[in-house]
């Protein structure tokens, strides 16, 4: 009962408190790039949810049973980098094949997953964190759905945005960077919520 109490609060804290992009800023790249849409918005985070899982369960075990033990640690991220970037690659054929239209509307934005610190960072934080297995899985799908929720949400507010009149100086970039802030300062009602859950 504890231990699942533990993962219930990692999901829950990884999608509300620690969302990726709107508390820590990391995969603000696809965030601004891919939220035009709400189908390209949710295919692009459905990809990432996969690509942060399938990189947790490959990270984890190679930090765990061969770089800490034979003091490589200092090799963490060049070896995290290279296996996401492989990741990526094999999520971007199965796309290809199976799901064209997807990948051709993701387009470009589908490789920079390779770059998207979000999934680095998810990776890194469950070792940091001292989490084990179970928990790094659930921590990375918390983080992956945070990411889809941010994506979502952030989706809807620009097809509002483009039927609105904002002031010319504030048109294009400036005002998606305006909604975005707004939309992260909301998330931060979310830390009270989980503290009264589940304690400190």
């Amino acid at each position: 009962m504890a231990e699942f109490k533990l993962l219930l609060k990692i999901i829950m804290t990884s999608v509300l408190v620690n969302n990726y992009v709107l508390s820590k800023f990391l995969g603000i790249c696809p965030f601004l790039g891919v939220s035009k849409k709400l189908d390209q918005a949710s295919g692009m985070g459905v990809a990432v949810i996969f690509v942060m899982l399938l990189a947790t369960a490959a990270t984890w075990p190679i930090q765990t049973y061969l770089l800490d033990p034979n003091g490589m640690g200092y090799l963490q991220t060049i070896v995290f980098i290279l296996v996401i970037a492989a990741l990526v690659q094999f999520v971007e054929i199965v796309l290809k094949k199976y799901l064209p239209s997807l990948h051709k509307s993701l387009g470009v934005y589908l490789p920079l997953i390779t770059t998207n610190c979000a999934v680095l960072g998810v990776t890194i934080n469950n070792i940091t964190d001292g989490y084990n297995f179970l928990q790094s899985m659930v921590s990375s799908l918390g983080c992956g759905l945070g990411f889809l929720l941010a994506m979502v949400i952030f989706a809807g507010v620009r097809e509002r945005m483009e039927e609105s009149d904002p002031p010319k100086a504030f048109r294009g970039i400036p005002i998606t960077l305006v909604a975005a802030s707004i939309v992260s300062m909301a998330f931060y009602g979310f830390g009270g919520i989980v503290t009264s859950l589940f304690g400190e």
